[in-house]
């Protein structure tokens, strides 16, 4: 990568993040309430003058919205990410917690719906139009159609009745504590994330693999006399990795920040849960560092399948 391509890409990057702040910044003024009533709820309308003004000075909710804003955004350049006016925590102490369970969810997740999905495609692509080809679309709708919500809870009705397990049971245990107890926890919801990643990367492949089957060298490959598996493999697959990788790589982003309704089902506490519930209490500071930081690691995801390209191929590193 070049000079001029790094510099490109990083400019590329501080304007994304400075759209995404002043998104998030805007929309959480827009919502109705703020963070004095959603503590106080109906006993803010009996605070006389005086004290919704010191409440508005605690909160730092009194000052005009283009200096919060750009107070807010020196702070964060100042490597000051902000106090939690609910909990008093600072937001680097609450991400420092809260990260690490939702980054081996998103692992978890991906480990289990990549190569689920990358197989998937393969098998329905190399009978296109066949009821095996047939079938794993069918089945890779219903994975997309089922939402998160119904399939989670329905995961966690059955092991309750089952087998007597709750997985949502419980103080939630790092996997630094226990490998095993932690996984006990953390397979079910990845389990649950895993099926939508993998319908998703499951078409992605198929329509990858289809289109590079009909290229001129693959009938070349064939004509040599290659064995069909090699054919296959080497050839198709491996030519057809860029569209996968980079669908794999955007899952692998989104869930970073779209595992809030799985986090709630079963009890995590990960960078959803913990940015639901800065909405619902209007923690201002909790919310934007929050998503801040969020969209700083899906770009950083996004550069790092960039580099990828150029290891699977050559034609890219040429460009």
């Amino acid at each position: 990568m070049t000079g001029k391509e790094i510099r490109s890409r990083v400019g590329g990057t501080l304007l994304t993040l400075l759209g995404v702040s002043v998104v998030v910044f805007i929309v959480l003024r827009a919502l109705p309430g703020d963070a004095i009533t959603a503590k106080l709820g109906t006993e803010s309308g009996v605070l006389d003058h005086a004290q919704r003004q010191a409440l508005e000075h605690y909160y730092g909710i009194d000052q005009p919205l283009l200096a919060q804003y750009f107070g807010w955004l020196r702070a964060v350049l100042s490597g000051n990410l902000g106090v939690s006016a609910d909990s008093g925590q600072s937001v680097t102490s609450m991400l420092a917690a809260a990260l690490p369970v939702t980054v081996e969810l998103a692992v978890l997740a991906t480990l289990l719906g990549a190569p689920a999905g990358v197989f998937l495609g393969v098998l329905a692509a190399a009978r296109p139009g066949r009821p095996r080809d047939i079938g794993v679309q069918g089945a890779a709708l219903l994975g997309l159609a089922i939402p998160e919500f119904v399939l989670g809870s329905v995961l966690v009705a059955v092991l309750a009745s089952a087998f007597g397990y709750f997985p949502n049971a419980g103080a939630f245990v790092p996997l630094t504590e226990s490998v095993s107890a932690n996984l006990g926890q953390m397979i079910y919801p990845a389990a649950v994330l895993a099926v939508a990643f993998a319908a998703i990367v499951m078409r992605t492949t198929r329509s990858a693999y289809l289109e590079m089957a009909r290229a001129d060298f693959v009938r070349t490959a064939q004509g040599k006399g290659l064995a069909p598996s090699r054919v296959r493999l080497r050839h198709v697959l491996h030519n057809a990795g860029i569209p996968i990788l980079t669908i794999i790589g955007i899952q692998f982003g989104y869930l970073l920040g779209g595992t809030v309704i799985v986090e709630q089902i079963f009890a995590l506490p990960g960078v959803g849960r913990l940015l639901l519930n800065a909405i619902l209490n209007h923690d201002y500071a909790v919310v934007q560092s929050t998503v801040l930081v969020i969209a700083a690691i899906f770009v950083l995801v996004n550069l790092v399948v960039d580099l990828l390209y150029r290891v699977l191929d050559p034609r890219v590193r040429i460009s």
